[in-house]
């Protein structure tokens, strides 16, 4: 019962694998979900059980609702001491809002919104049971300042900013604190055609982030039992 444990959903690589690592190198069991490549998340357990931690992972589309529920049943049978979740999965489809398709708009709102509330309903019973636990949010700074062609992106993190302090106010009082993270434009397989573009002149520290700024930030939110609701910019004073 002394097992903490982090679900992390988007862990096979990135900011998440990130965030799976460094919590594996401070004692976490890690149970990744991941969306499609199989190699890589074998690649990051495998990692993170060079810390002498438990580490799993789970194939599921989190934006379905009943994938989800039979993944958080199968980690509830793996692990005990279920303490933090963290909802990174997040995918882009990118274009003007005049040109944007249905499923395009659809899809990303399914991941990045809907796919973070179901994660967070069906653990609340893993919280309840561990009597406290903390649930963080990995939004954009896109959700604070919204971005030309990203309407269908930045509209799902501007929601996740709403079911974060929603979400904080419902389990406060159950020791359950939910926060969200905003990164900026962080060095990724994604942004990484990013480096020498003009956007980057944009942020007053003048270079991009590392995925490891944003795991430190999780694992700091991990530990800080009296900070709920709040959103945390990672973005170099980008949106300030």
């Amino acid at each position: 019962m002394n097992e903490r444990t982090l679900i992390i959903t988007g862990g096979s690589r990135g900011i998440g694998k990130s965030i799976a690592l460094l919590f594996a190198s401070s004692g976490y069991s890690i149970a990744i979900i991941y969306a499609g490549n199989d190699e890589k998340a074998r690649e990051t357990v495998e990692e993170c059980r060079a810390f002498s931690v438990k580490a799993e992972a789970y194939k599921c589309n989190v934006a379905s609702s009943e994938k989800v529920k039979e993944t958080v049943a199968a980690i509830r049978k793996e692990f005990t001491g279920i303490s933090v979740l963290v909802n990174n999965a997040g995918i882009t489809r990118d274009g003007i809002a005049a040109m944007m398709k249905d499923e395009d708009w659809n899809d990303v709102i399914d991941t990045n919104l809907r796919g973070s509330f179901l994660m967070i309903r069906n653990t609340i019973p893993l919280f309840l049971r561990n009597k406290g636990g903390r649930i963080i949010n990995i939004s954009s700074v896109s959700g604070l300042m919204g971005n030309p062609g990203q309407a269908n992106y930045s509209a799902s993190k501007a929601g996740l900013i709403g079911l974060t302090k929603s979400i904080a106010r419902e389990l406060a009082q159950k020791n359950i604190t939910c926060n969200a993270i905003a990164p900026g434009f962080i060095r990724t397989d994604m942004t990484k055609n990013l480096e020498n573009t003009p956007l980057i002149s944009s942020i007053p520290l003048g270079r991009m982030g590392d995925a490891e700024d944003i795991a430190r930030t999780a694992l700091f939110l991990a530990s800080s039992p009296y900070i709920t609701g709040e959103v945390i910019r990672v973005d170099g004073g980008l949106a300030m």
